[in-house]
């Protein structure tokens, strides 16, 4: 009867064992599925990005003034600089090159507009936040790291558009900090720019930075 018992187990131990080995296989497949980083086209690159669950977009709205902060990965500013003809090698030097910072387009609009347009009835005031949005958003968007050290901003680009533009955007760049990615976040600020807002803040988690996306310039050779 002791024999039996062990073949009776033994019996039962090897479905165990395929069980276990196929639920393992099912996560790793539904993990590389949704974990997609590598596109074909900008567009696609794009479009995952755009899809906020990804960790790449976070939006905000305070006192009818809508924020929108949208991390840029690297290689879309590589695909930007490269000509209809390029070599792997020239790919690499400029990841290389824009590796070493940290980019974010930044989008605020009041009432589904430029914030400019929303300050025309008053020429001090409206001059007063040209010179701003051109030359002093360092002294009012800010990075900290999870444990509040300052990460001061490389630079920034800001293309006035005249009331074509149904939003105020600009590139930020800042510099690719240890400090600031070595934890699982990092805080994002902008100071009140004239708008009853106060301080908005943004929560940015570092996994989706470290793991951008990327494009297969292979395939687009």
């Amino acid at each position: 009867m002791q024999v039996n018992n062990r073949k009776t187990k033994q019996r039962f131990l090897f479905p165990q064992d395929r069980i276990r080995a196929l639920t393992f296989t099912l996560m790793v497949i539904t993990f590389s599925s949704c974990h997609q980083n590598k596109f074909e086209s900008e567009q696609a690159l794009w479009a995952h990005i755009k899809k906020e669950e990804n960790g790449y977009v976070h939006q905000k709205t305070v006192n009818n003034v809508s924020y929108t902060l949208t991390y840029r990965p690297t290689d879309i500013l590589v695909k930007q600089e490269l000509t209809d003809r390029y070599a792997i090698e020239t790919v690499d030097s400029l990841r290389n090159k824009y590796g070493e910072y940290l980019y974010f387009n930044l989008s605020m609009s009041s009432n589904n507009q430029e914030l400019l347009s929303n300050k025309i009835g008053n020429r001090n005031t409206f001059g007063t936040m040209v010179n701003q949005l051109a030359f002093g958003m360092t002294d009012k968007v800010h990075m900290y790291t999870k444990a509040k050290d300052t990460i001061p901003m490389a630079d920034y680009v800001y293309p006035r558009m005249y009331g074509m533009s149904n939003g105020t955007s600009m590139l930020l760049v800042y510099p690719k900090d240890e400090r600031l990615l070595e934890k699982d976040f990092f805080h994002f600020t902008i100071e009140d720019l004239g708008f009853s807002t106060g301080e908005v803040r943004f929560k940015v988690s570092t996994l989706p930075i470290k793991d951008q996306p990327k494009l297969n310039f292979k395939n687009l050779l």
